[in-house]
């Protein structure tokens, strides 16, 4: 039986799958709060044909960083992901000073369970993802934040992020010319 319905993904109507953009950020790091216009016009850009993932990379030397890491999955967890990272990247000099409290105050400013992402913190629900995830960074060689990975490229946007959203663009659309997109 030839299964080449409309919603099969070898038919020529279905929609190519997106092409991933992975990036590694740090919710403490004002060069990821620098990278968000970036962010935004690739998905202005792109719509549903780019897939930005966030990716953790806690650095040392931010003390709230892992903490932020936790927090943001546990606003994935809560259907706003995207929408709490760029809250917390908005207020970086502020987490600073004020540490794991501000990220609990941002849930509850989003309309989040306030009480679920103070309780995620304590019991570290989310630790293994963001230990991953790092993990998986050092392995490809991310030193910095933000890093980007599309297709197999790695973009460090740590040293400079002049161009970079240009680069991306650039192999965006050779990865979508190929997959038909």
């Amino acid at each position: 039986m030839n299964d080449s319905s409309p919603d099969s993904p070898d038919s020529p109507d279905a929609p190519a799958a997106p092409v991933v953009l992975d990036i590694w950020c740090e919710l403490q790091c004002p060069d990821c709060r620098r990278a968000l216009e970036d962010l935004r016009a690739l998905r202005a850009r792109y719509g549903d044909r780019l897939e930005p993932r966030l990716r953790h990379f806690p650095l040392e030397k931010h003390k709230h960083a892992f903490a932020a890491a936790q927090a943001a999955e546990e606003a994935v967890a809560q259907g706003q992901g995207w929408p709490y990272v760029e809250a917390v990247l908005a207020r970086v000099e502020e987490l600073e000073r004020a540490g794991e409290p501000l990220l609990v105050e941002v849930a509850r400013e989003l309309g989040l369970d306030a009480e679920e992402f103070d309780t995620a913190l304590i019991d570290g629900r989310h630790i293994l993802i963001v230990d991953a995830d790092q993990a998986e960074g050092k392995a490809i060689g991310v030193t910095g934040t933000p890093t980007y990975v599309i297709g197999d490229e790695r973009l460090d946007g740590g040293r400079s992020q002049e161009g970079l959203r240009a680069r991306i663009e650039e192999i965006a659309d050779r990865l979508l010319a190929a997959s038909g997109s």
